[in-house]
């Protein structure tokens, strides 16, 4: 008897519960019936706690259910009400016509814009700033833990010719546009926060609009000296068992006397290089994209090449395949700065060891010669293979 007692109470409770929730959904259900189907407050609660809300409630309510109803909506509006026909533009079942033919044109409200503006101005700058803050941090240590690499040896007074007047051309010209990008970049993304305050906003107006006309014509500049680099020096960046041995050795960039040997360019040069041209010709085509809006569309292609293999899928990723104009050039900015902080950060580390960080660098790409005895500290083989090529120039020339 006691036992039936319990399994009827245990029954009694389960069937409350459900009656409860069953009541609590009536409830969700009767308030937004009373408020003619629109947001609730806990809707706005819950977006504000940062769950996600489910939207079918409004993109599914633009007032019509079928073709013949959504045909007055744009003119007399008929049976749809002013946010009916938001709704239906908002999440594109409106019949709209547009007097513009534009790519883009289509679109009068892109709803993911705002998930964009914020990641920018999030997310984005903060990491952003976290990489490009870190790599100062990083030199700065190193320079107090190591100090100025210098010339140990002692100099002869010669020099060898490191880099002739084309390939120094590349170089400055690939390096001084980048400076220009990096730094017209950086002031548009955070110019607002810092230059407002100090000139006003009409004065910063004109400083962004400066900003703006110099990044997007100095990217050409940029995209040529990408490829007189790539030219000029991709044959000397081929990985060879020379740059595990300078690898291994860490450079003797962290111990005073460690030499290892290298060619024209040892395993850091080339792991910069390489860096500088994936990153270079990957912010290129983002940057194109940009330049040219709507288009070159990108990342709906390859997101579905990406997809195809199955990675994203792993990584628990979906990776959208449709996307609006607006959508592509959204992806295409942000791609574009991410790119440009990694960019910066690798470009930071390379002038510091190119000037200030090692003794007798930066003549190489100043006056294209370097100390004898730099060379044969720093790339042994090279100065090798120099001095084998002047010597068999000598023999072969006749004697005066």
């Amino acid at each position: 008897m006691f036992r039936l007692l319990i399994a009827f109470l245990f029954a009694l409770g389960i069937a409350g519960a459900a009656g409860a929730q069953s009541t609590e959904t009536e409830v969700i259900i009767e308030e937004r019936a009373q408020t003619g189907g629109a947001t609730t407050l806990e809707d706005i609660l819950a977006r504000q706690r940062g769950e996600k809300v489910d939207n079918s409630y409004r993109s599914g309510n633009t007032g019509q259910g079928n073709a013949e109803g959504l045909l007055g909506q744009l003119g007399t509006r008929g049976v749809a009400s002013d946010s009916d026909v938001y709704r239906a533009i908002r999440y594109g079942s409106a019949d709209t016509t547009v007097s513009s033919k534009g790519p883009a044109a289509g679109v009068l409200i892109q709803d993911g814009g705002m998930w964009w503006l914020n990641f920018r101005t999030g997310p984005l700058r903060e990491y952003g700033t976290y990489v490009v803050g870190g790599m100062l941090v990083i030199i700065v240590l190193f320079f107090l833990f190591r100090g100025k690499i210098r010339i140990e040896g002692k100099k002869t007074g010669r020099t060898v010719t490191r880099f002739n007047n084309f390939e120094r051309f590349g170089h400055w010209l690939f390096a001084g546009s980048f400076l220009v990008l990096g730094i017209t970049g950086l002031l548009t993304l955070y110019g607002r926060d810092f230059l407002i305050p100090i000139f006003g906003k009409e004065e910063f107006a004109s400083i962004a609009q400066s900003c703006k006309w110099l990044h997007n014509n100095v990217a050409w500049a940029f995209m040529l000296g990408l490829i007189i680099v790539t030219v000029n020096w991709i044959a000397h960046n081929i990985p060879n068992k020379v740059d595990l041995k300078w690898l291994a050795a860490g450079g003797g960039l962290f111990t005073k006397g460690s030499h290892p040997p290298a060619k024209k360019f040892n395993a850091g040069q080339k792991v910069i290089f390489w860096a500088c041209i994936l990153l270079g010709v990957s912010i290129s085509l983002s940057g194109l994209s940009l330049l040219f809006p709507f288009e070159l569309p990108m990342f709906a292609k390859t997101y579905s090449v990406a997809n195809a293999t199955g990675i994203p899928q792993l990584l628990g990723l979906n990776l959208p395949t449709q996307m609006s104009p607006q959508e592509e050039m959204q992806y295409a900015q942000i791609w574009h700065v991410m790119v440009a902080y990694v960019f910066i950060a690798i470009i930071i580390a390379h002038i510091y060891l190119g000037s200030v960080g090692m003794e007798g660098a930066f003549n190489a790409m100043g006056s294209g010669e370097v100390e004898e005895q730099w060379a044969r500290e720093h790339h042994s083989l090279w100065l090798e293979e120099v001095q084998e090529k002047e010597a068999r120039k000598s023999a072969a020339s006749p004697a005066e």
